[in-house]
C-alpha cells in the first residue's frame, strides 16, 4: 500500500512528462496497430489505430488537462470499428459543461468542483488519466460525467524489463461504467504501461514480450472478481430442492402443462411430481407461484469470456456453442465453469480455422496450405469439437477437401463464406451450416472480384433490396440448402442492430431493457453500428434488413433449420434474437422449443438437456407469466437453474450495474 500512497499524490501534484510514448495493440500475440500518446504540459494529443478481422477503430484525440488532470476541452474524431464517424467532443465554458457522442449532445452547470468526463468513443489512455484522477481523491470515488460514479481498487503489481529499464506496474480496476471493470496498468510514476484482456493487450513498445503475462493477469484477475460474485450468488443444496407449483412448457406439445412438482437432487432432475404433492423431511422448497419452468436456452453463436459468462446465465441461457476463440483461453474457461470455480453456460466448442492473409482474424488457427488446414482439422478430430468453422481468408478451393476429412472425422463443418466465393459454392462443398444471413446472401448481389474480407461484407447488404425474392438465384439457394438439409446460423439480432441503429436512438436490442443499464453500456445501446453518411443510406440499410427477414421467413417456411444465435454476448440479446425469430414466422412456443429441444437435438444433447425430464440435467429457468404468449417474459427471470446449481438474478444483476428486473421466490430451508 505504500506504493499506492506514492501514486496518489505524484498524481495529484505532479504534470504528465513531455514526450511521446508510443504502445503496441497485440491481438493473440499478433501486432495489429498502435497507440501513440503525445504530451506537453496541459495538453495530451492521441493517435490510436488497429485492424483486427479487417476492421478497427482509426482515432485521433485532442485534450486539454486542467491541475487536478481532469478533461475541460477534448475532441475525438475518427472512425469506429464498423465504421461510424466519431465526432465526440466535451468542453467547459463559463461553467457550463458541453458534450456531444454518438448518442446526442448534452450539457449541465457545474456547481463546485467539475466531474470527470468519460468518452464513448476515445482510447484507452482516457482510463489511464481516471485512474489517476481517482487514486488522487481521498476515498477513491468520483461522480462522472455523463452520469454515475466511478470507483478503483488495486489488484496486483508486477514488474517488467526491457530496453527502458524496469517497469514496476500496478493493476487497477475501476468500476461503475460497464457491466465489468476496466483494468489499467500504471508503472511506479503514475503512467500509463498497459491494459489487457485474455485475447488481447496494449502495451508500451519495446515491451511487447510481456504481453502472454499480461493476458494471464488480465484472466486472473477477471476469475478472482467471478469467483468472489459466484461465493456470493451461487446456492448448493446437498439437500433435494422442490420447486413447488409451476407450470412446466413441454417443447414436445408446445404447451404448459398443469402445474406440478420439479424436484431437483445434485446436477440432475429427481423428478416431474403432482402439484402440491408431500414434501418429504429435508426437502429444500422454492415456491414457484403459479410461474413457469422453461428448459435451459442455447446461444448457438457466441464469443464466450469470463466477462459474459454469468449475465448469459441469468438470462436463462445455461448452453453456449462458442464459434470462435483462443483454444486455451476457451478450454481454461470451461474447466473453470465445469469445477464450480465460476459460474457460467455448457460450452460446445468449435474448431475455428482461418486463412493466412493480411486480413487474417488474430482469434483462431490460421493455416497457410491445405495440409496445414488438414492438420489442424485432425488435431480438432483428436479433442472434444463439435465442429470445424472456417472463416473468410480460406481459401475456397481448399473447403471441398477440408470437408470431407472433417466430416471422416465425425466433425460438422459450418462458416463464413470464403472470400471471391459463394454460399451456394460452400453448400456443394458439403458444409453443414452458414453462418450469419449476409454470408449467405452476399453470393447473390457480389461481382467476382469484390472483396468480404473488409467491411464490404456490411456495406454490400444495401444492394439486397433490388434482388427478387422469389427469383432464380435466391430461389436456388434456398431449394438447395432444403435438399441437402443445410442449417443456417442468421444472427439476425446483430444484423438488425447494425443495419437499423440511428444515433441518439435506443437500439431494438435494448429498448425494453435500457432503464435497467449501467451508463456506458446505454449510451453504447444509442449509437449507430454500421456507420452511414445520410438518412438515405440508413433507409437503404433498414430495406436490406426488411428483405434479411423475409428470406429467413422464406428458409423457415422451406424447413430450413434456423439456429438462434446473437455474435452479440447473448443474454439480453439474445431475448432480442428469440423475438426476431418469431418475427420470420414462428410462435412464441417455437421459439422456445427451437432455442432450447430442437438446440439439444441438433449438437446430440437431448438424452440430456432441451426438457425439463426426469434424469436430465436440472438446467432451467423460472419465469412469473406465460413465454409461450408473449416472449417478453424472458425478460422477468426470477431463478435459473444450471447444472443444479441454484441463482437468482435479482442477486446477480447489482455485480454488473444494473438494476433487476424481476424479484427472486419465497425459498424455505429444509427443516
Amino acid at each position: 500500500m505504500q506504493k499506492t500512497a506514492i501514486i496518489v499524490l505524484l498524481c495529484a501534484a505532479t504534470p504528465l512528462a513531455a514526450e511521446t510514448t508510443t504502445y503496441r495493440v497485440l491481438f493473440a500475440g499478433d501486432d495489429t496497430g498502435h497507440l501513440v500518446v503525445d504530451r506537453a504540459e496541459n495538453r495530451v494529443a492521441i493517435d490510436f489505430d488497429f485492424k483486427q478481422n479487417g476492421r478497427g477503430p482509426t482515432i485521433a484525440e485532442e485534450l486539454t488537462l486542467d491541475e487536478r488532470g481532469y478533461p475541460v476541452d477534448w475532441t475525438i474524431t475518427g472512425m469506429t470499428t464498423f465504421g461510424s464517424t466519431v465526432d465526440e467532443y466535451f468542453r467547459v465554458e463559463d461553467d457550463v459543461a458541453r458534450w456531444q457522442d454518438a448518442t446526442g449532445s448534452d450539457d449541465t452547470s457545474i456547481d463546485g468542483a467539475l466531474p470527470f468526463y468519460i468518452d464513448q468513443n476515445g482510447s484507452v489512455y482516457s482510463r489511464a488519466l481516471l485512474a489517476r484522477a481517482l487514486l488522487a481523491d481521498a476515498d477513491q470515488r468520483l461522480e462522472v460525467l455523463p452520469g454515475g460514479e466511478a470507483t478503483i481498487r488495486e489488484r496486483s503489481t508486477s514488474s517488467f524489463d526491457g530496453p527502458d529499464g524496469e517497469f514496476v506496474v500496478t493493476a487497477y480496476e475501476i468500476s461503475g461504467l460497464s457491466y465489468n471493470p476496466d483494468l489499467i496498468m500504471l508503472d511506479q510514476d503514475g503512467e500509463f504501461f498497459a491494459t489487457a484482456s485474455p485475447r488481447y493487450s496494449i502495451v508500451r513498445a519495446g515491451y511487447e514480450s510481456a504481453d502472454a503475462e499480461l493476458r494471464k493477469i488480465a484472466e486472473t484477475l477477471s476469475t478472482e472478481r467471478f469467483v468472489e460474485i459466484q461465493s456470493k450468488v451461487a446456492h448448493r443444496h446437498e439437500a433435494p430442492v422442490r420447486i413447488r407449483n409451476v407450470r412446466v412448457f413441454d417443447p414436445a406439445a408446445l404447451t404448459l402443462t398443469q402445474p406440478k412438482d420439479v424436484v431437483v437432487y445434485g446436477d440432475r432432475i429427481a423428478g416431474v411430481q403432482p402439484a402440491n404433492s408431500p414434501v418429504p423431511e429435508g426437502d429444500v422448497v422454492i415456491d414457484g407461484a403459479g410461474g413457469t419452468l422453461v428448459p435451459g436456452m442455447y446461444e448457438m453463436h457466441g464469443h464466450l469470456g469470463q466477462g459474459n459468462a454469468l449475465l448469459n446465465v441469468a438470462a436463462g441461457v445455461t448452453s453456449v456453442r462458442d464459434m470462435g476463440n483462443e483454444n486455451a483461453v476457451l478450454e481454461d474457461l470451461r474447466n473453470r465453469i465445469d469445477d464450480g470455480t465460476i459460474a457460467g453456460p455448457r460450452i460446445t466448442r468449435s474448431c475455428f480455422i482461418e486463412g493466412k492473409s493480411e486480413f487474417s482474424a488474430a482469434t483462431g488457427e490460421t493455416v497457410a496450405t491445405l495440409d496445414e488446414a488438414l492438420a489442424m482439422v485432425r488435431w480438432c478430430g483428436s479433442r472434444d469439437f463439435y465442429q470445424v468453422k472456417l472463416y473468410n481468408s480460406m481459401q475456397p478451393e481448399w473447403a471441398e477437401t477440408i470437408v470431407e476429412e472433417a466430416h471422416r472425422l465425425g466433425l460438422r463443418v459450418a462458416g463464413h463464406v470464403p472470400a471471391f466465393s459463394t454460399a451456394n459454392a460452400m453448400i456443394e462443398a458439403g458444409f453443414d451450416e452458414i453462418t450469419h444471413a449476409n454470408q449467405l446472401m452476399l453470393g447473390w448481389v457480389l461481382e467476382d472480384d469484390e472483396d468480404t474480407r473488409t467491411l464490404f461484407r456490411f456495406t454490400a447488404m444495401k444492394r439486397f433490396p433490388a434482388l427478387d425474392v422469389d427469383g432464380e438465384d435466391v430461389q436456388y439457394t434456398i431449394n438447395r440448402m432444403a435438399e441437402r438439409e443445410v442449417a443456417h446460423d442468421p444472427t439476425i439480432a446483430i444484423h438488425e442492430y447494425g443495419m437499423t441503429a440511428v444515433r441518439g436512438e435506443t437500439a431494438p436490442f435494448a429498448r425494453q431493457i435500457i432503464d435497467h443499464l449501467p451508463t456506458n453500456e446505454q449510451r453504447s445501446a444509442r449509437e449507430e453500428f454500421l456507420g452511414t453518411s445520410s438518412p438515405e443510406e440508413r433507409a437503404e440499410y433498414v430495406a436490406a434488413f426488411e428483405f434479411i427477414l423475409g428470406i429467413l421467413s422464406e428458409l423457415n417456411e422451406a424447413g430450413i433449420l434456423l439456429l438462434p444465435g446473437t455474435d452479440l454476448g447473448g443474454s439480453f440479446a439474445y431475448h432480442r434474437e428469440l423475438e426476431l425469430f418469431e418475427q420470420v414466422g414462428m410462435t412464441p412456443a417455437e421459439v422456445l422449443r427451437r432455442a432450447s429441444y430442437d438446440m439439444a437435438v441438433y449438437l446430440g444433447q437431448v438424452e440430456d438437456l432441451g426438457s425439463i425430464e426426469k434424469g436430465k440435467f436440472a438446467d432451467f429457468f423460472l419465469v412469473p407469466g406465460d413465454p409461450t404468449e408473449s416472449l417478453d417474459e424472458l425478460r422477468r427471470i426470477q431463478m435459473v437453474v444450471a447444472d443444479g446449481v441454484i441463482y437468482f438474478p435479482e442477486e446477480i444483476y447489482p455485480w454488473f450495474g444494473v438494476r433487476p428486473f424481476a424479484a427472486a421466490p419465497g425459498v424455505t430451508p429444509a427443516f
